[in-house]
């Protein structure tokens, strides 16, 4: 690992996002302002089939916002910092192709907000998640108030924010926070395993998959169903389909150019 906060490596169609900054992977101002270009690219670059977001520390995800820096953005307003992530956040949730938390450790406030932005959680089994600030007289500012009745339901989101109680791995998985518990100290591998079956999918089907549950969630059923035909008309004018239709044909492997 390098000495940068922030660092993204893509690799055969998978891309890597991980965060370094000790003691907990606070998300500060300087982790702020060296996740700037890397978002730019995760929208610009064609490689990324998938992605993973992943901690360099050993006990944390990601911790959150820096209580430390309370005082400071008490004085001047939390707006830039907030806002700033939280756009981050939303195109972590936006690109067009699989997005992966790899939760090892703590991933509180921040961390399960920015956790809930990704499209899939597998959490380590030592794992623990939560939204604690209104044990701080806060509320959760990276989406979290909305995100979370989304992935959990209404009733099981509140009792969460309300408490602001941090939950184990299993706890999460049981309320389908995670999609996955695996054992300590194998998540990154895990989570880099399945962006790899993702990376060779059919990355068109995929992103058109993404983009209508994403936008489908906020629309009434009949709407939501009409946008779907008209992916499905889109979908049958790539080329993966007429890949995917000739290898099932011919008994072969797909081989999808994503396009």
């Amino acid at each position: 690992m390098s000495d940068k906060l922030v660092e993204l490596v893509v690799t055969d169609g998978v891309g890597v996002l991980t965060i370094n900054n000790p003691p907990a992977n606070a998300l500060t101002p300087a982790v702020r302002a060296e996740f700037k270009p890397i978002i730019e690219e995760l929208k610009t670059n064609k490689a990324i089939r998938a992605l993973v977001v992943a901690s360099a520390l050993p006990k944390s995800f990601v911790a959150g916002a820096d209580i430390k820096d309370f005082p400071q953005q008490m004085e001047e307003g939390p707006r830039l910092n907030a806002e700033t992530f939280k756009e981050y956040f939303q195109v972590l949730e936006d690109v067009p192709y699989p997005v992966i938390a790899a939760i090892n450790g703590f991933a509180l406030g921040g961390g399960t907000e920015l956790a809930l932005a990704c499209d899939i959680r597998i959490a380590d089994e030592k794992a623990k998640l939560g939204l604690p600030e209104a044990g701080l007289g806060l509320i959760p500012g990276l989406g979290g108030t909305q995100r979370l009745p989304r992935v959990i339901g209404v009733a099981k989101a509140k009792e969460l924010l309300f408490t602001g109680k941090m939950i184990t791995a299993e706890e999460a998985l049981g309320i389908g926070l995670v999609n996955q518990v695996v054992p300590e100290g194998t998540v990154l591998e895990e989570a880099t395993k399945m962006a790899k079956r993702f990376a060779k999918g059919a990355g068109v089907a995929i992103a058109y998959d993404k983009a209508l549950v994403n936008k489908g969630m906020e629309l009434p059923l009949k709407e939501a169903l009409k946008l779907e035909m008209d992916y499905v008309e889109k979908v049958f004018k790539t080329a993966d389909i007429r890949e995917g239709v000739d290898a099932f044909l011919n008994k072969r492997k797909p081989e999808f150019k994503n396009k």
